[in-house]
């Protein structure tokens, strides 16, 4: 079995349970991640490999991390993910990528990712829901950060954080690829 059908079924079982957790209806869980009914059954039912945007919107609706949605299962107190077990959820031909390097619930989801923009890309990201936050780093080029329609430009070195409840994009309009790591916490489903 490769490592995609892995994940359409981890992403299957895992939102099929957090769904009943959460004691959410298909209608329910379709309304409030903004996806159709008929998406959610393909993937509770591991017949399609969603986008990135539609996993977070899921994970938003629950409450919950993309890595908890990816395994439900409760670990030790400590958890070490090896190198080679880093997410990579979205790429590009040019070599842009994301790469989810962690994440768990405390008390609401809270995730680590590595990401890399190559000259000229962008990823859009629409809004989370209220009281998330993302605080980045850059660690190499320059970050051109747009919130709510305002571009920011975040050189090397240089951190930013910010309310994630409205859209906003990741750019690198720089000639050289843009590297940083990024914490994402959203607020607990009360």
């Amino acid at each position: 079995m490769s490592d995609l059908e892995l994940l359409t079924q981890s992403l299957a079982r895992s939102v099929k349970h957090w769904r009943a957790v959460r004691g959410f209806t298909l209608d329910v869980l379709a309304a409030r991640a903004g996806v159709s009914r008929g998406m959610l059954i393909q993937i509770e039912q591991a017949r399609t490999n969603p986008s990135l945007g539609t996993v977070v919107k899921i994970g938003d609706a629950l409450g919950i991390s993309i890595t908890t949605l990816l395994d439900y299962e409760k670990g030790p107190n400590v958890h070490i993910v090896p190198a080679e077990q880093a997410v990579r959820l979205w790429h590009t031909e040019a070599g842009s990528y994301n790469r989810l390097l962690a994440g768990t619930e405390a008390p609401g989801p809270l995730e680590m990712w590595d990401w890399r923009l190559m000259p000229g890309e962008s990823s859009p990201s629409d809004p989370h829901p209220a009281g998330t936050t993302e605080l980045l780093h850059v660690t190499a080029g320059e970050l051109t950060l747009t919130v709510d329609g305002v571009e920011h430009r975040v050189p090397a070195g240089a951190s930013v954080h910010f309310e994630a409840n409205v859209p906003h994009t990741y750019g690198n309009t720089g000639d050289a690829p843009m590297e940083m790591v990024m914490a994402v916490s959203v607020p607990p489903v009360s």
